[in-house]
């Protein structure tokens, strides 16, 4: 399409109105707004009035009537008034009833008595009737326990008054049955049933008949345990009858109280049984309990407690027919007859009739006995683990007869522990047959494998075999428990690395007591732990192992060889060189860092041996000095340079004093000349560094030294030596323009000089009056004055120059 036929198209079709059609619209626009303003206006000022009425009616205080004062909260709710009221007047009345019987009562004929307290006490009683139907049923609540009081007071009185001369247990006894009875009766009547004091009170009175009439008759323990444990049986049918209420927690408390008491008797008798008749008697007690708590476990709707129940029901059963057996076993079987009888239990769990909770309750009775047993045999482990560290006083004093007198040195060897292998076994068994379940299969077989580890551990010395043998069995342990570490899962590798670990520390602690035995043992375990390092996974502790172990197999060398300890340094030596070099081959594996710690640990024991023999002393820090310069040759361990400047260092001090030098600068001069070769290198690398950190410690470290020996030396050679070198000093410090040479070396400089040149000052000064000091020190501080006041008026000039350009 051409241009210009675009352009008319586009010019017809704007559709802008004429300029006067436009102005007109504006306006009409315009008035309307204005309208709507007003509109708006008006409406916001009938808004603003209705909101200040509203406030004002809201905000009492801003009016001009007087404030209404509120009424105070009451700080105590009606119902709790009434019953604080209600039982202060029953305690009050009960005392007074007490007050009245136990001092008024002899004032009165035995029919006064009878007629006052019987009256009294059915009124009491009766009144919680009338005050039911009412609707008082706290007050209800109230009168009643104050009848029930009286009910006691009544039975003490009667008692008092026409049975003084029968037994008052016996009496206590069948009161408190009648008084069991009778409240249960109250409470159980239609008028009073809505009550709720009299059933638990009835059911307080009912603990102690059987107690009471036992200990009326003189009973023997078992006839007072079986009666704790029946009155908690009765309990036990309260709470399995029961669902809820007052009654039921009653019932609840009383069972766990007489029947813990009971248990704690039946026990205590099971313990101290003279024979089987007594063993008997208190296994029936301890089996009674157990029934009583089976049952409540089974029966007891809601009760919560199943599987506790269900544990101790386990552990009674086995206390009852253990005391049994232990009446007729030596004392050295008594323990693994319990531990059979808790494996017993593990065939009821297997029972599929009864409830979860019990069998769950069985199962952990079962590996409570388990475990208890297991505790028994702890202190024959430790003996064998231990004992031979009684010994490290008496190294090399000779072979034992047998593997008990090894580990047996200060410590006794346990009584009994002649079963403890088979505990251990026993257990070991359970673990890894009886436990089914995915989540704790491998755990239980971990645990089996570490009391099969404690069993043969302790067997040697149980069974008394020869020391040699003995020996042999702990260093197949260490080499089969390092060959179990090549399993990959973590748990059973990190359990196989400490077995061998402490069998390792064992075997070493037990081979102390011969010196063959020693050197065998140490040899033997440095190249187990070696060949195990290869295992990545382990490698972090076993390949420091092996040079720990190494370390002590040179020591003992060197001691077997009689060589003195500053001698035996020399061969201990190696093992940080290799330690050194295991690492630079490690690279950045795990056990790289546990390699040199072990090995600069080792190098200290080194330097510490040949500490009594300054020139061997001498050769084992520069030795040290070697390896640590070694490793500083890697690229992350450059920061070890600074040990082994040091160890040289030392090392050359340590032969110094060897020969008896007593010249300072032998001693500084080889440490200033490579620090200064150093501050050079490092300003030559990096021009900016600061000449006090290149050649600073350098130069102080043999120029402070000197100046101190300077000014004690009566001589002339040193100072005049250490002047020419502090003079030099200087002059290059001038001359490079670096200022720690110019400061360290003219400071130098005119301590010397002034160290030379004191006898003169000495005599200057005693030539002078007294006054001329004093003069000359004050023409010198005004003169300094003078020039700073100068200063400070021409900074002040310049000041005033710059202003007026401005």
């Amino acid at each position: 399409m051409p241009c210009r036929v675009t352009r008319t198209t586009l010019r017809s079709m704007t559709h802008l109105p004429p300029p006067a059609e436009e102005l007109r619209l504006l306006d009409a626009e315009l008035r309307q707004l204005d309208a709507r303003r007003s509109q708006l206006l008006t409406r916001r000022a009938w808004l603003v009035a209705a909101l200040q009425r509203t406030q004002q009616q809201s905000r009492p205080w801003a009016s001009t009537q007087p404030p209404i004062t509120a009424s105070p909260r009451p700080e105590t709710a009606a119902p709790g008034v009434q019953n604080v009221l209600l039982v202060l007047g029953g305690v009050l009345l009960t005392l007074a009833a007490a007050v009245f019987t136990l001092v008024s009562w002899g004032h009165m004929g035995i029919a006064g008595r009878a007629l006052v307290l019987g009256a009294v006490t059915l009124a009491t009683l009766a009144a919680p009737v009338a005050l039911l139907k009412r609707g008082l049923r706290s007050t209800a609540e109230s009168v009643a326990g104050l009848g029930l009081a009286l009910t006691v007071l009544d039975a003490y009185a009667l008692h008092a008054a026409a049975l003084s001369g029968t037994d008052g247990t016996g009496y206590a006894a069948l009161a408190s049955a009648v008084l069991a009875a009778a409240w249960s009766a109250y409470g159980l009547l239609p008028a009073t049933s809505a009550l709720r004091l009299p059933l638990p009170s009835a059911l307080v009175a009912a603990q102690f008949p059987l107690l009471l009439w036992a200990l009326a008759a003189d009973a023997s323990p078992y006839t007072i345990t079986a009666a704790l444990l029946v009155t908690a049986g009765l309990d036990a049918v309260v709470v399995a009858r029961l669902t809820a209420g007052a009654v039921r927690i009653t019932a609840v408390v009383g069972a766990y109280g007489m029947g813990g008491w009971g248990v704690l008797g039946a026990g205590w008798l099971s313990l101290t049984a003279g024979g089987p008749g007594d063993a008997f008697r208190a296994g029936a007690l301890l089996l009674l309990a157990a029934a009583i708590a089976l049952g409540a476990a089974l029966r007891g709707p809601g009760i919560g407690h199943a599987l506790g129940l269900a544990v101790t029901a386990g552990l009674l059963v086995v206390g009852a027919l253990g005391g049994v057996a232990r009446s007729g076993l030596s004392s050295q079987w008594v323990v693994p007859a319990h531990l059979a009888l808790g494996v017993a239990l593990l065939a009821v769990v297997r029972a599929g009739r009864l409830p979860d909770a019990i069998r769950t309750g069985f199962a952990w009775a079962s590996g409570a006995v388990q475990a208890l047993a297991v505790l028994w045999t702890l202190p024959v482990v430790a003996v064998v683990l231990l004992g031979p560290a009684g010994g490290l006083g008496r190294v090399w004093s000779g072979a034992p007869s047998d593997a008990r007198a090894a580990v047996v040195v200060d410590a006794p060897w346990p009584p009994d522990a002649v079963s403890a292998p088979v505990v251990l076994v026993a257990v070991a068994g359970v673990l890894a047959l009886a436990v089914r379940a995915q989540v704790w299969r491998s755990r239980a077989r971990l645990g089996a494998l570490g009391l099969l580890w404690a069993t043969a551990l302790i067997l040697p010395a149980v069974l008394e075999i020869p020391y040699a043998a003995g020996l042999l069995v702990l260093c197949v342990m260490t080499a089969a428990a390092l060959y179990a570490c090549r399993v990959t899962a973590s748990a059973a590798q990190v359990t196989a690395l400490v077995l061998a670990l402490v069998t390792a520390a064992g075997l070493t602690l037990v081979s102390l007591a011969s010196q063959s035995a020693t050197l065998v043992v140490l040899s033997a375990l440095t190249v187990l732990f070696a060949v195990a390092s290869w295992r990545a996974g382990v490698a972090p502790f076993t390949a420091p192992a092996a040079l720990v172990y190494a370390a002590a197999l040179a020591s003992a060398s060197g001691t077997a060889a009689d060589w003195p300890p500053a001698r035996t340094a020399l061969l201990v030596l190696p093992v940080p060189a290799a330690s050194a070099l295991l690492a630079a081959r490690l690279g950045a594996s795990r056990a790289t860092v546990p390699v040199e710690a072990v090995g600069a640990a080792v190098g200290l024991f080194a330097v510490a041996l040949a500490v009594t023999d300054p020139p061997m002393l001498a050769l084992v820090l520069a030795l040290c000095g070697v390896i640590a310069a070694g490793t500083a040759l890697r690229a992350e361990r450059r920061p070890v340079g600074y040990a082994a400047t040091a160890l040289f260092v030392l090392a050359a001090w340590v032969r110094l004093a060897a020969w008896d030098v007593g010249t300072p600068e032998a001693y500084t001069l080889p440490v200033t000349v490579p620090a200064l070769l150093v501050g050079a290198l490092r300003r030559r690398r990096d021009p900016r560094a600061s000449s006090w950190t290149a050649y600073g410690p350098g130069l102080a470290a043999t120029l402070v030294p000197s100046l101190v020996a300077a000014w004690a030396d009566p001589h002339w050679t040193r100072p005049l030596l250490l002047g020419v070198a502090a003079l030099l000093v200087t002059l290059l410090g001038a001359r490079h323009h670096l200022r720690a040479p110019l400061v360290l070396g003219g400071a130098v400089l005119a301590l010397v000089t002034l160290h030379e040149l004191a006898p003169y000052v000495v005599q200057v000064t005693g030539a002078l009056p007294r006054w001329a000091p004093p003069a000359l020190a004050g023409l010198l501080l005004l003169a300094l004055g003078a020039t700073y006041e100068q200063r400070i008026r021409d900074v002040r000039r310049v000041r005033e120059v710059l202003g007026r350009m401005n």
